[in-house]
């Protein structure tokens, strides 16, 4: 595999709204600054020009994947979003439902979606050999969640 400039980014699917794409083009979904990539393709919903294997293919690390097309694959370095749907509040990690955008995960009850998302951060965080770089949009101080 070509070597990259910035790791292959992923995000738990909380951080991302997921729309189909619009025509022969992926939809710009994620948006923190100015940096705009598109969420990965889904495989019943075929684009042009996006790989089928975004974790493996060149022309995928354009985009932002998820648990489901980074699982399996382990990387030299790799980026992971953070989203709402699994944060930090009094000092532990709480797993909100409301916030997934998971349609297989939100059918879960309260304790099986917290290991759910638990489990998928886990997979994210763990794809990078070398090291993980960790992004969370929020407008709380870093301090309510690093440790």
């Amino acid at each position: 595999m070509a070597r990259h400039a910035s790791p292959p980014a992923t995000a738990g699917r909380g951080a991302i709204r997921c729309r189909p794409p619009t025509g022969k083009r992926l939809v710009d979904d994620v948006v923190i600054g100015d940096w705009s990539p598109p969420w990965n393709a889904k495989p019943e919903k075929r684009v042009p020009d996006a790989p089928e294997l975004r974790a493996s293919d060149p022309r995928g690390f354009g985009q932002v994947g998820c648990i489901y097309t980074a699982q399996g694959f382990e990387y030299d370095w790799a980026g992971v979003i953070l989203g709402p749907d699994f944060v930090r509040r009094n000092g532990r990690w709480v797993a909100r439902c409301e916030h997934s955008r998971d349609p297989a995960v939100k059918k879960a009850d309260e304790l099986p979606f917290a290991a759910l998302i638990r489990n998928t951060y886990k997979v994210l965080l763990t794809r990078g050999m070398c090291g993980v770089g960790v992004f969370r949009p929020t407008r709380r101080p870093r301090s309510s969640w690093r440790r």
